[in-house]
């Protein structure tokens, strides 16, 4: 593989694509020069999309891909049928060997199912899961799982704090991460039987911090740095955060419009609003990793633009740079 880090690009996936996804793609290699970007889709589209941007021919492949896969297809169906869609052709370049690392902002069904059949499992992991970054008061928390796993038992939980205690020290730098539970109260005998069974057994785990209860509207506090849950619950605080906030935010600016005194105050608060707003603006976390595969797949979301696109591909060079997976497997594989 070199020096780079390779990652393969569904060029094709995504309600921006595939202008967005390539923007994002040139914009990742003329930022980082370890990585090399393997733009999978129809070779034609691609090339004519590219041919407005300046980069270095040896960080950009292409590879032609005839078919796409729609959001609305059943995910093991599509899987199966469209071999020669870019999304199945993307992940195996990963399974291959040939990329180290996939993002796509298409199906989200069939990159799971894909990454799963696909790409497979580390030896050990019941269930890899969907993990994205969320903004909060004092930086970011992984939400664990947001979307793969909507019926999780206990054992799939704790691999889940594992491997996000994991990532947070390792890609994101904080060191012996705290970790608590999604539930309806703080109390240790409060939740469902999913929630009940899983408690003892984190706090019982010698390799986490493991800090109890959470309450959702703690999260945005950051009282914990990896919030586990399955992924009904994941999915629907993901939701809710991204619906909240940008109700917020669209309430600020209209505030701020209503007469001449606001649109005064507004210019002179501009810059520090706009610094205070990116902090909570989901798109400069990148994707969502899929923890626990034997290459790294992210799926961002479907209406990606050129900056999160270029971000998920960013925190791949990261991903492989901490031995991410190394280290999922020495803890796994050793303590399960």
């Amino acid at each position: 593989m070199g020096e780079y880090v390779n990652v393969a690009v569904d060029a094709m996936g995504g309600d921006n694509a595939p202008k967005e996804i390539i923007k994002g793609a040139v914009e990742a290699i003329n930022e980082n020069k370890k990585v090399k970007v393997y733009l999978v889709g129809k070779e034609d589209v691609i090339k004519a999309e590219l041919s407005g941007y300046t980069y270095s021919d040896e960080q950009l492949t292409i590879v032609h891909a005839d078919e796409i896969i729609e959001t609305a297809e059943p995910p093991v169906m599509a899987i199966r049928k469209k071999k020669e869609s870019s999304l199945v052709k993307a992940l195996y370049l990963v399974k291959d060997g040939t990329c180290d690392a996939y993002v796509s902002a298409g199906s989200t069904g069939a990159t799971l199912v894909g990454g799963q059949i696909i790409v497979g499992r580390i030896k050990g992991v019941e269930r890899p899961p969907l993990a994205p970054l969320i903004p909060t008061e004092n930086g970011c928390s992984l939400l664990i799982d947001c979307g793969a796993n909507v019926d999780a038992r206990p054992s799939h939980l704790v691999q889940f704090a594992k491997m996000g205690s994991i990532y947070m020290e390792s890609v994101m730098g904080v060191k012996n991460p705290k970790v608590a539970i999604v539930n309806i109260g703080a109390e240790e005998d409060k939740g469902n039987a999913l929630v009940k069974e899983t408690f003892p057994l984190l706090k019982n785990c010698p390799d986490i911090n493991f800090i109890g209860n959470i309450e959702a509207r703690d999260i945005p506090a950051g009282m914990a740095d990896v919030v586990v849950c399955e992924a009904f619950v994941g999915n629907v605080i993901l939701k809710t955060y991204e619906g909240v906030g940008a109700v917020l935010i669209s309430k600020v600016k209209a505030g701020m419009m209503t007469t001449l005194r606001s649109k005064i105050g507004a210019l002179l608060v501009k810059p520090a609003l706009k610094k205070t707003l990116k902090a909570f603006d989901l798109e400069q976390y990148g994707g969502a990793p899929m923890l626990g595969l034997n290459g790294l797949v992210v799926k961002t979301h479907g209406s990606s633009k050129a900056v999160e696109i270029k971000n998920s591909i960013l925190q791949c060079v990261t991903f492989k740079e901490q031995k991410i997976n190394e280290k999922i497997k020495e803890k796994i594989t050793v303590q399960d």
